[in-house]
């Protein structure tokens, strides 16, 4: 397990707690109840951390290298059914957008989203999931397909930005996430929007334009990274926790804002500690909505999309 710096405390409690227990095996002292002790003081120092998070500790939570990704999610919530679907029929199979049908609790749902790395090699083969404008009319082709054949798509957002690469500006990565945007509200059947960890700029609205949209407790989603943010209003990376603040970038800020329809709760400490509680916790939310969703017809669903887009911005003087 790999801790962040403001986890430091725990890291040191769960330390001391394996020293307990290897002293009560080698030693055949019974020293349960100090064991018993420090698991309590671990579970209270959680509780501390976990229930005060600044943003930029969610931001950071957010990242973290054991979370789930794209993948963990469309393998653990189907019935052993997900098959992945490969490239966008113009130019290339981009390995930072994935996608592919499965099947949840018996109902069919196309699935896309961008897929990190979990190791070095991994995340260099995934581009730390930046699409290309490759990805993106995969995930477009991928949702024309499930428009044809009357599935629900669920589109899961985990990205730092679209690909700032020569090559990405040279294919069009502009125009690839425009056409999503607009082709998306267009679609005929439901979509179900989730952000599971980074929510980034156009890179997050290229596959992020749903009926109900959703975000995981610790994510956070923005027109711009809060390093970013700091770099063009100080010059500096150093103001980012500020500027993470001032974004309003969190699932609460984005709830308050009526920027999402909720938020999906995660296990104490981040969806890493216990995947399957993440797993569970987004699957119920997916069919509970698409339950919700079924009943409109596909022109309602059309307009309750648009409508939901159109009123963003709208205010009262």
């Amino acid at each position: 397990m790999e801790y962040l710096e403001f986890e430091q405390p725990i890291k040191d409690l769960e330390e001391q707690l394996q020293s307990c227990q290897i002293v009560g095996e080698g030693s055949g002292v019974n020293i349960k109840q100090a064991c018993v002790e420090i698991e309590i003081a671990i579970e209270n120092k959680k509780k501390e951390i976990y229930g005060n998070l600044t943003p930029w500790q969610r931001v950071q939570l957010s990242r973290h290298p054991s979370r789930p990704y794209t993948l963990d999610y469309a393998y653990a919530i189907t019935d052993n059914t997900f098959i992945e679907i490969h490239g966008d029929r113009t130019f290339a199979d981009d390995k930072a957008m994935v996608g592919g049908m499965g099947k949840i609790n018996g109902q069919t749902f196309m699935i896309i989203g961008q897929q990190k790395g979990k190791n070095t090699k991994e995340r260099q083969y995934r581009r730390f999931g930046m699409s290309n404008p490759d990805g993106y009319r995969k995930a477009l082709r991928l949702m024309k397909l499930a428009e044809k054949f009357n599935i629900p798509v669920l589109t899961l957002v985990d990205t730092p930005g679209a690909y700032p690469g020569l090559e990405a500006e040279e294919r069009g990565q502009g125009e690839a996430i425009a056409k999503n945007i607009y082709e998306m509200l267009k679609l005929t059947v439901p979509i179900i929007t989730i952000v599971i960890g980074e929510g980034a700029s156009g890179g997050a609205l290229g596959i992020g334009v749903g009926n109900k949209v959703f975000m995981l407790e610790n994510t956070w989603y923005s027109v711009i990274s809060p390093e970013n943010c700091s770099t063009i209003l100080w010059r500096s990376w150093d103001y980012k926790e500020q500027a993470a603040s001032q974004m309003k970038l969190t699932g609460p800020d984005m709830l308050e804002l009526g920027l999402i329809e909720d938020i999906i709760q995660e296990p104490l400490g981040g969806a890493h500690y216990k995947p399957e509680v993440a797993y569970t916790n987004l699957k119920n939310k997916v069919l509970d909505t698409y339950n919700e969703l079924k009943k409109l017809s596909p022109k309602e669903l059309q307009q309750q999309r648009q409508e939901r887009y159109i009123k963003f911005g709208e205010f009262s003087g």
